[in-house]
């Protein structure tokens, strides 16, 4: 809606005036969506009793034009709608309490005060009160008996199942609001399917009126959508019976189910609410409905099978219940909050139809989805019995991914166990099938032998009884419609004995149902059903009556239609032109209804089809091969000149349908080979990468550079625009250092934006992102974005820029779980960005700000931001930042008991001894957090690596990864650091303490606490080793309690003598070293003879040896290389 559009009137009181002009608006609220991995099971339909209501009451009002979007299909179609009847049986409700009257409020959430005492206003005395309970009674009981019970076939038929035994609960989580979908509903499905839901929180039904955690805002109006046969309406039903039988929800006192299909039948009347509510329900005819007698639900199922013309930009306002108006006004006004404005609105809608209520009178949005993939294994093994053959059907449809796609949606799992127990259980002829025509196909050919055992007399024929049901599914999905009434049928040339003679011989394709004063619906049993016939009807019209049926649904000139009329008779009708005819038509559809009918009505061309239905086809209209290549040829050319990716995607879909796969399979080859950003794609073939980026069983993770390999920012431009669709549905976002415009940037933003709640990863580093970092916070702060990790380090970032970054994380903090700003000037802006650290609602866990030049006010700003809220932060490195005496600020923060920082960065922080002690003085009171810490690169000299020596011998010390690489400390350190290790051996794992001048003494007072402790990688690169500290190394490495397994050794004056040392301890069996660095350690070939000797002696653990950087000559050293050949032994890499 645009936003002239008026919304619900501030001024809700009761005793507003009958019919006038609304007033102001009010903001629109924010949306939240509900996910369900479960719903129904079979088919299952309600039906009540044969009572008509009483009409004398309801005034006729004039036709109105049908509105623009017209009915769609929702899971309704698989139960009867209900006749809402009175009924004698009660149950006991238990006493009511009352409570005094209070002024309504403008829009009621469940948990409000108001709701918690169910208030009863009796009109006089104890004699209404019983009354009031007696009728309450009895509409429950009512409700009860209608929803506690499911059946198959039709009408009460069959055996009824519990409706608790097979309901399973929903799932709820913060969403987008009830856009329109402008695909189809397959399609749909297909995104949901690469989509993990883990995050997802779960949530009963019967809570989707009450507020998430955190929320304060009250909900009045529910929007659940979800596709066809998903179990929208099995969801409501779960709701009311919850409700009835006094589970849930006992703060209403009154819930009126209200379906669009029923209320369509009296569209065209007059009537007030109280009248509409006496119609459905007259055992409630004795008590009044007003805005502050009884709390209310009324629930509104199936919005896109709505046929009413609902205006929410008019200016009439009803506020009367007593009032008659036309009902879509009547539907706008109780929707918008005019009428009984503390009444609760549930409204369930597929959603292409989602958008017919404005946004600002939907306080929630909702949604229902199918199965996951372990509840689809589920469904069939509940569904078989016999488990061998249960998994051989499941492995097929796992075979297939676009069946097993399809098994989200629980009447497809239905349809596929129907057809596969028969064709693999009954070893029948035949290829199994592999599509979704196939599938189809398939099940009515088993529904028409169900047929032929209940017409044994053969009075309705196959093709008669197809093409006529085919004909009603073809125009009335061109329409739109999904359920049909008796003037839909007569259109179609069907009378009503007929509908009801093909319902009940194919009642698991064709229902009837029993609508309000016996009014009958009919509908097929879902949307694909629908649409398969709808192909097949094309098809056989083509093949066997030499009809394009196209032709019957564009408005024609007399001449025109003599025209077709003499082509009908003299001219065969080419089954390819009727494809590129039906290709055009769907191409022009706005939300792809016929996108699933096109993919079918090319499957039925294909010659395994033709065999399938060889029954009802004559044979000398078979199609032959050369007539599909045409419409092969077609499609690629429209996949060539369209612009639309949701289109081009359905036209591959058809490819396959006609077995044609020569686009995706070249592009499968140079994604495989990692070829094809050096390859010059055409459109169809960028087409064709969207198509199988987006097919693929995950695509979590996108990164540009796969697919651009230059500095060429127009071109890289082009690619990013063809790669859009794909990125939209990506999880985690990878454009590290791929130089694009602004434009480029622009349109990331906007393809992000559109699909927020989806994205987790971002990383834009390595890129000038100039103006785009204000169009990318705004994806930031928009409160669907669920964005986890972001990383903009050498991003050019100004302060401006900062402070936009900033004010959109503060919008929306409570997400981000790591940040990375490295290598951008931040100045100022660290403050900005410690004011976010310091919102309690933040979660950060790391945070990078590298080379940042951060100042002295800078770290006080963060250690204060810290010390407000140290309960999250478990990654902070500041390395590269002039901090000095500022990291006393900081080490007071890590002394704080609250404080969680694991891993912690200074390194060439300008620290020297003095911020050593202080650093060490926190550890030693708060030991048991910190596992790595980075001191490279600070002068800290003896001094300050011996208080850190202190710590390390703590007990409760749990540091992991110690870095002290160009300290300026000497071998008088090294007994500390071993001290320690003995001390505490159980938890340091690596220590880098390469570039300081320990010297062959220190390493020997250091090997003395290596021996028996936990540590695995020790780095002592350019340390003044010389052979003689190789024998100290050599017994370490024999000791059977070293856990040492990564010694680098490089830029020591090793030589061969030393190598040769150092090999006694490698040919040990105790020795278990897998990665050996001896780079630049002025060893010869000579040096090699020893060091494959002991590598020999011990085969089984030295994965990697890397010798660069020594004078060997290649030739020399096969000793080693022949190694590496050697199955037998470990060894994998060796450089030199």
């Amino acid at each position: 809606m645009d936003d002239t559009q008026t919304s619900r009137d501030e001024d809700l009181s009761p005793g507003c005036s009958s019919v006038h002009q609304k007033g102001s608006e009010e903001p629109e609220t924010s949306c939240v969506s509900m996910r369900s991995d479960k719903s129904l099971d079979l088919l299952i339909e309600f039906k009540s009793g044969d009572t008509q209501s009483d009409l004398s009451s309801v005034h006729q009002k004039s036709p109105e034009p049908e509105p623009s979007c017209v009915s769609m299909k929702s899971d309704e179609s698989l139960d009867l709608p209900i006749n809402f009847k009175s009924r004698d049986t009660q149950t006991d409700l238990g006493s009511f309490h009352h409570k005094k009257s209070e002024p309504e409020p403008s829009c009621v959430s469940m948990r409000s005060e108001g709701f918690m005492s169910p208030p009863l206003h009796p009109k006089s005395g104890d004699t209404q009160t019983d009354l009031s309970h007696d009728v309450l009674n009895t509409f429950r009981s009512n409700l009860k008996k209608k929803f506690e019970c499911l059946y198959e076939g039709t009408a009460m038929q069959g055996n009824p199942t519990s409706l608790k035994e097979i309901y399973t609960e929903l799932y709820i989580t913060e969403s987008e609001s009830g856009e329109i979908s402008n695909e189809h509903e397959v399609r749909q499905i297909e995104t949901q399917s690469r989509r993990a839901a883990t995050e997802d929180t779960p949530i009963k039904c019967s809570d989707i009126f009450r507020a998430l955690p955190g929320q304060d805002k009250p909900i009045r109006t529910v929007l659940t959508k979800g596709v066809a046969g998903i179990g929208k309406t099995v969801s409501v039903k779960k709701f009311i019976l919850d409700w009835a039988e006094g589970k849930e929800n006992q703060d209403v006192q009154l819930i009126f189910p209200l379906p669009f299909r029923e209320i369509n039948l009296i569209k065209d009347k007059t009537l007030s609410l109280s009248d509409l509510l006496h119609v459905f329900f007259p055992e409630i005819k004795k008590i009044e409905i007003s805005s502050n007698e009884y709390k209310v639900l009324f629930i509104f199922d199936g919005l896109d099978e709505c046929r009413l013309s609902l205006d929410f930009q008019s200016d009439v306002r009803l506020c009367d219940v007593s009032e008659s108006v036309s009902v879509d006004v009547l539907l706008t006004n109780l929707i918008v909050g005019n009428l009984l404005p503390s009444a609760l609105i549930w409204i369930t809608s597929r959603p292409a139809a989602a958008d017919l209520v404005p946004s600002e009178c939907v306080h929630r949005v909702t949604e229902v989805r199918g199965f996951n993939d372990p509840q689809k294994e589920e469904y069939f093994r509940k569904r078989i019995s016999d488990q061998s053959l249960a998994d051989r059907i499941i492995s097929h449809l796992k075979s297939s991914r676009s069946l097993f796609i399809m098994c989200h949606i629980p009447v497809f799992c239905w349809i596929s166990a129907a057809v596969l127990e028969k064709m693999l259980s009954r070893a029948e002829s035949g290829e199994i099938p592999k599509t979704l025509t196939q599938m189809y196909t398939h099940f009515l050919i088993l529904q028409t032998n169900i047929k032929h055992e209940k017409d044994y007399e053969k009075n309705v024929t196959d093709e008669d009884m197809i093409l006529k049901l085919g004909k009603v599914a073809f125009q009335q999905l061109v329409k739109g419609n999904v359920i049909f009434y008796e003037e839909d049928l007569r259109e179609c040339g069907i009378d009503m004995t007929e509908a009801s003679v093909y319902s009940g011989l194919c009642t698991q394709i064709f229902r009837e149902e029993l609508g309000l004063y016996q009014g009958k619906v009919f509908c097929f049993v879902h949307l694909s059903v629908q649409e398969h016939l709808a192909a097949l009807y094309v098809h056989l019209s083509c093949t066997n009556h030499n009809r394009n049926v196209f032709d019957q649904i564009t408005k024609q000139s007399s001449l025109s239609k003599i025209k077709n009329w003499f082509q009908l008779m003299f001219k065969n009708v080419s089954l390819s032109a009727l494809h590129q005819r039906a290709v055009d038509v769907a191409l022009q559809s706005k939300n792809g209804h016929l996108d699933l009918f096109l993919q079918i009505l090319l499957g039925l061309s294909v010659e395994s089809h033709q065999n399938l239905l060889q029954g009802l086809m004559k044979q000398t209209r078979r199609t032959k091969r050369r007539r599909n290549k045409k419409t092969v040829d077609f499609i690629k050319e429209k996949i060539r000149i369209i612009d639309s990716t949701e289109k081009s995607i359905n036209l591959f879909h058809c490819l396959n349908e006609l077995g044609d796969h020569s686009l995706v399979e070249e592009i499968q080859q140079y994604l495989k080979s990692g070829t094809i950003k050096g390859v010059k794609l055409s459109s169809s073939q960028w087409s064709a990468v969207v198509f199988v980026l987006l097919t693929s069983e995950r695509q979590d993770v996108f990164n540009i550079k796969e697919f651009v390999g230059g500095n060429n920012k127009a071109e890289n431009l082009k690619v990013l625009q063809k790669l859009l669709p794909v990125i939209k549905e990506s999880r985690s976002v990878q454009m590290c250092g791929c130089p694009f415009t602004d434009e480029g940037f622009a349109a990331l933003a906007s393809a992000l934006k559109s699909n927020v709640s989806y994205l987790r990863e971002l990383n834009l580093s390595e890129n000038k992102l100039g103006k785009s970092v204000d169009q990318l916070s705004a994806v930031l702060e928009d409160l669907h974005c669920q964005l986890e990790k972001l990383w903009f380090r050498d991003s050019g970032l100004t302060d401006e820029d900062c402070a936009s970054l900033t004010s959109a994380l503060r919008s929306n903090p409570s997400h981000l779980r790591q940040l990375d700003l490295s290598g951008n000037k931040l100045g100022y802006s660290v403050k900005l960005l410690s004011a976010v650290l310091k919102d309690p609602r933040s979660n950060l866990e790391k945070l990078w700000l590298v080379d940042c030049g951060l100042t002295d006010k800078g770290c006080a700003a963060l250690a204060s931001a810290l010390r407000s809220n140290p309960e999250h932060l478990r990654q902070l490195s500041l390395s590269g930042n002039k901090l000095g005496d500022s990291v006393n600020l900081l080490s007071a923060v890590l002394e704080d008991p609250d404080c969680k920082v694991e891993t912690l960065g200074l390194m060439n922080c300008c620290l020297t001894d003095e911020g050593c002690a202080a650093l060490a003085s926190a550890l030693r009171s708060n030991p048991e957090h910190l596992r790595e810490l980075n001191l490279s690169e600070n002068n800290l000299g003896d001094s300050g690596v011996n208080q850190l020596s202190a710590v390390l011998k703590d007990s409760r010390c749990k540091l992991e990864k110690l870095w002290l690489k160009n300290c300026d400390f000497t071998d008088e350190v090294c007994a500390a650091l071993a001290s320690a290790l003995r001390s505490n051996p159980e938890h340091l794992r690596y220590l880098n303490l390469s570039g300081n001048k320990l010297g062959n003494f220190g390493v020997y007072e250091l090997a003395s606490g290596l021996e028996d402790c936990k540590l695995e990688k020790l780095a002592l690169r350019y340390c003044g080793l010389t052979n003689e500290g190789c024998v100290a190394l050599a017994s370490v490495l024999k000791s059977k309690f070293s856990h040492l397994r990564h010694l680098d050794l490089s830029e020591n004056m090793l030589r061969d003598e030393g190598l040769k040392l150092l090999s006694v301890g490698l040919k040990n069996s105790q020795c278990k070293l897998e990665i050996l660095e001896l780079r630049y350690c002025c060893v010869t070939d000579k040096g090699c003879g020893p060091l494959a000797s002991a590598l020999e002696s011990n085969p089984s653990h030295l994965r990697e040896l890397h010798l660069n950087g020594n004078h060997l000559e290649p030739l020399k050293i096969e000793v080693l290389t022949n190694l590496v050949a050697n199955p037998i032994y470990r060894l994998e890499k060796l450089n030199y």
